[in-house]
């Protein structure tokens, strides 16, 4: 039995985005071309590895068991690649980098043009991935490197990641020019409790910090808008709509609002995060190090 490594990625990425439309917008291919290579990968192994209900399909206990084992083999097949990158004098490849939303321009699209000007030869694939879908994506190998806060990730931290300090963030509460509570240096979580609230979309890292700090100044907000997009958020506060809690790396000085620092303050350490190896790429290394920078 010989097995094909693309076709064992594919199968690898059915398991970790569970539809075929899916892993075949991540590979730039065509559903049907992505299907011919599964039926073909259960030819080469005599197994069937994928049940079809309908017009979807999942997979049998062998399609799981092989698509575990198809991490652990293109892990190694990367780690192979790195080593032998690793004896050249300046390291290549591409690395993929997760980032939060209020952090890609702030900190990630400056660590990738360092990265470029110090190293050429390393491409990076920049996704849009908030800290609760960041930590485990990286955890199954799907991304290289995230950005992500230290209160979400938790405690005990995973030993099978590295965390990097990479800077500190404020939380602050983001108000229209001539909202009232602009008159305030700072402002005390509890004299919002009548406020109509903008939070982030529901069990998003944002909303459940937002919520807890709400909760803990004695109230439950009156939550009447949620968008997943801050430009959103902030367009809304602007017109005098809501008023809403940010970390201060989301707030854009495009947008007509006014910032105020929580009393007693609230911050978030950012952290970059990657898989502990033996044997590190250098490709991520330098991401790393560019992060730090």
């Amino acid at each position: 039995m010989t097995l094909n490594p693309w076709r064992l990625r594919l199968l690898a990425d059915l398991a970790t985005y569970g539809t075929v439309r899916a892993v075949a917008q991540r590979g730039s291919l065509s559903p049907s071309a992505v299907s011919q290579q599964l039926a073909t990968l259960e030819r080469e192994t005599r197994t069937a590895l994928l049940e079809r209900t309908g017009r979807r399909v999942r997979l049998t206990a062998a399609g799981v068991l092989l698509a575990r084992r198809a991490r652990e083999i293109l892990a190694l097949m990367d780690a192979a690649e790195s080593e032998l990158r690793g004896l050249a004098d300046e390291p290549a490849g591409t690395v993929t980098l997760a980032v939060f939303q209020s952090a890609v321009h702030a900190l990630a699209e400056p660590a990738v043009h360092r990265l470029a000007g110090r190293h050429p030869g390393i491409g990076v694939v920049l996704l849009e991935m908030e800290p609760h879908e960041s930590m485990p994506a990286l955890r199954r190998g799907d991304v290289d490197v995230i950005l992500t806060t230290t209160d979400f990730a938790g405690a005990p931290l995973d030993p099978a990641i590295d965390l990097v300090p990479i800077t500190t963030d404020e939380i602050v509460v983001v108000l229209s020019e001539d909202h009232s509570l602009c008159t305030r240096e700072s402002v005390p979580l509890a004299a919002c409790a009548d406020q109509r609230w903008t939070f982030d979309v529901a069990g998003s890292y944002m909303s459940e910090l937002a919520t807890r700090l709400c909760r803990e100044a004695g109230f439950e907000p009156r939550v009447v808008r949620r968008f997943n997009n801050y430009m959103i958020a902030l367009r809304n506060v602007a017109e005098g709509r809501s008023i809403t809690l940010l970390p201060g790396l989301a707030v854009d000085p495009a947008y007509r609002v006014r910032t105020r620092p929580l009393d007693p303050p609230v911050s978030r350490r950012i952290v970059a995060a990657a898989r502990r190896s033996v044997t590190p790429r250098p490709e991520v290394t330098a991401l790393l190090d560019a992060l730090r920078g």
